[in-house]
This record gives C-alpha cells, sequence and structure tokens, in this order.
C-alpha cells in the first residue's frame, strides 16, 4: 500500500459551454481543493497536470502564488494522466521533491473546439494516412465498431449498452453539478437514433467545459487537514502494445486495464469483492462493459450480463458511476470520477451515497493507455 492519502478535492460548475479559458476552470477548481483541504493554495509544491501545456502550468502555479521551483510531473496522458496522479504524487513525496502534490484537469471542449473532438486524431500522421481513409475517424466510430464486435463474438445486446446509460442518468439525477439530470427509459433510449451503430446519442460522453482537482500529501499530514482523508491504497498503469492506432493491435477488444488493473489490486492488497464501488471512465457505454471485463470483475465476454438486472445501480451489487459519470455528469477525463470517489469515501453523496462505502476503485483511460486507483476511507 502507498503512504498518501487525498486530503481535498475541488470542481466547477459542469456546463456543455461556460465561456471561460481552460487555465480560469484550472484555478477555480486547485483553490476550491485546497480550501476543502484547508491548505493555502501557496503551500501546493507539487502540479500533475496531464491536459495542461507549459504556459498553462505555470500560469496556474503563478495565480496559486507558488513561489519559487515546484515539482512537476506525469508519465500517462489524459484520463490515465490524472487517475495515475498519486503514482507521480508517491514518487516524488518519498524523494523529497514534493509535500503536497496537486492533480487537475481541465477542459473547455464545449467552448474550444464546438464540439470537434476528433481534431487531435485528425493531426495525427498514421491516422491521417493509414486508418481515417478507412473509416476510423472520429472516436465514436472507433469505439463503436469495438462494441459490434464484442456483441457479435459474445452475445451483448443494445439494451445492455442501455443499462450503462440509464444508471448514469438515474444516479446524475442525484447530483446538483450534473449537465444531464432528466432519467431516461429503455423504450427513449430504443427508440432513439443511431449515431455510430450500435452507439446512439446516450452511448456517448458529453462535451462540455469544466475542471476538477485533488491535493495529495503524506499520511501522516493528512490527519490534520481539514476534512476526511481518504487512502491511496493501491494505483497501476499500462500501456498496449499496438499503442494509439486501432490497427496495430493484436487484442481489439482489451485495454491496458489488464495491466493496470491487477499491479492496483496487488499494491492495495484488496479483492475484487472488497470493492464497494467503481467510477469507470465512459467515453463510451461499450467501454465501461470492456474495463469490468478487462479489470476482472467479470469473465471476458460476461461483461454484458453483468451490468444488467440492476447491478450497476446504486442499490446494486457494485454501483458503477454514481454521479452519472462522463455519459451524464461531465466528461472531465477521469477528474470528476476521482472527486466522486473521495466524496463517497467521505460519506458525503447525500442521496446517492453507497452505504457503507469503504473501499473505491478509478480508472483512467487514453486510447492505449489506462490507470486504475483504489482508495479507501479513513
Amino acid at each position: 500500500m502507498t503512504s498518501i492519502a487525498i486530503v481535498g478535492v475541488g470542481e466547477t460548475r459542469y456546463a456543455k459551454r461556460l465561456g471561460r479559458e481552460v487555465g480560469s476552470l484550472a484555478l477555480e477548481a486547485a483553490e476550491a481543493a485546497a480550501a476543502d483541504a484547508g491548505l493555502a493554495t501557496s503551500a501546493i509544491d507539487g502540479i500533475v497536470a496531464p491536459s495542461l501545456d507549459y504556459a498553462g502550468l505555470h500560469e496556474l502555479a503563478r495565480n496559486l502564488g507558488i513561489d519559487g521551483a515546484f515539482f512537476a510531473a506525469e508519465s500517462l496522458h489524459g484520463g490515465a494522466g490524472v487517475v495515475s496522479a498519486p503514482l507521480i504524487a508517491q514518487l516524488a513525496i518519498d524523494a523529497g521533491l514534493a509535500t503536497a502534490v496537486l492533480a487537475i484537469e481541465a477542459i473547455a471542449w464545449g467552448s474550444e473546439r464546438a464540439g470537434n473532438v476528433g481534431s487531435p486524431h485528425a493531426a495525427m500522421r498514421m491516422k491521417a494516412s493509414f486508418e481515417i481513409p478507412f473509416g476510423w475517424y472520429p472516436q465514436i466510430v472507433h469505439f463503436a465498431g469495438m462494441a459490434r464486435r464484442h456483441m457479435e463474438l459474445y452475445g451483448t445486446t443494445e439494451d445492455q449498452l442501455a443499462a450503462v446509460a440509464m444508471a448514469c442518468r438515474t444516479h446524475a439525477a442525484l447530483c446538483d453539478n450534473a449537465i444531464l439530470r432528466a432519467p431516461l427509459s429503455l423504450d427513449e433510449y430504443r427508440n432513439s437514433q443511431f449515431i455510430a451503430d450500435p452507439f446512439r446519442a446516450a452511448d456517448c460522453c458529453l462535451v462540455n467545459d469544466g475542471a476538477a482537482a485533488f491535493i495529495m500529501t503524506t499520511l501522516e499530514r493528512a490527519r490534520d487537514a481539514a476534512s476526511p482523508l481518504v487512502r491511496v491504497l493501491g494505483v497501476g498503469q499500462g500501456v498496449l502494445r499496438g499503442g494509439e492506432f486501432s490497427t496495430l493491435r493484436p487484442e481489439y477488444l482489451s485495454t491496458a486495464a489488464i495491466h493496470s488493473g491487477p499491479r492496483a489490486f496487488g499494491q492495495a492488497g484488496v479483492r475484487h469483492a472488497d470493492v464497494d464501488f467503481v467510477q469507470i471512465y465512459d467515453n463510451f457505454t461499450g467501454m465501461v462493459i470492456e474495463q469490468l471485463e478487462d479489470l476482472g470483475f467479470c469473465g471476458r465476454g460476461e461483461g454484458g450480463p453483468f451490468v444488467d438486472g440492476g447491478r450497476i445501480a446504486l442499490n446494486g451489487a457494485l454501483p458503477v458511476n454514481t454521479a452519472g459519470g462522463q455519459l451524464a455528469q461531465a466528461y472531465v477525463m477521469s477528474g470528476n470520477l476521482m472527486v466522486e470517489a473521495v466524496r463517497q469515501l467521505r460519506g458525503a453523496c447525500g442521496a446517492r451515497q453507497v452505504a457503507d462505502a469503504r473501499i473505491g476503485l478509478v480508472t483512467g483511460y487514453t486510447g492505449a493507455e489506462h490507470a486504475t486507483v483504489i482508495l479507501g476511507a479513513q
């Protein structure tokens, strides 16, 4: 087990368009996390910010009042970078390079990209030359292909995809800071239009603005924080051999959760049966099913039946994405998933609280990269 804890969490309001710069959103979330921890922002001396560029990182530090040298690093990107941040924090703290490490994710795709989230992929020469001409663009087409393959091989059904979407919408209805709070019925799902077979709009994550942050420090210091600490029990990360390019992957339906999951469970020293809830990177409904399999909560091809019958609802066997996830709360590259996990383990989620939650799992995913973190209540 690691020797660090999360002591503060913060987030902005989530909305499809806030009309603000990413730096402004990042600063607001960071200040909220520091206030939650009872920590002066100037006391932060480490930053993990996978989505901020060089200038954005230093502007954030300057606006936080960090005076002098500070530690900054990242190992993975996007959602995987956010969830693997505790690993970076542990290494920095153990090496004496930092004492309080901020992990931050800020996104303004609703305002800045006007929904055109595929542009970074189109800029990759390998994809532009060898994948996009054959239809592997944008992201929804790639992931829809994976979902359809899963259905053909294992009998996964559209109604099982719907079960993921409906659970997230039900949970989001109980969260004040969620974008899609209207419930979704099975009939509504079935009658909605396909975007990329087998995906409908409800199968796809949101495109929005917002930021989320959390602060990590040693267990000793964490005991003096203003809010209850949440211990980091285990962290795992992994990268698939085929890299970012779908056409090079030898195992089309595996994510790098097959590597990150066992490492996190091994470090934490817990079993799957010990986990009270999971917050899974849900860019698409099919990826929830596939990650549950890759993580070992069920066998290969068993993910469809696993999510059926209310098993992933708040009162089910394994609640999933209890604030609505990226399908219904907001897409913040797992930043909001980390915040929700901490609040669940503090018992601070009100109507959407998982009863007696003691251990939670969070995943982050970005193409070939994946991270898993297991958190425990104080």
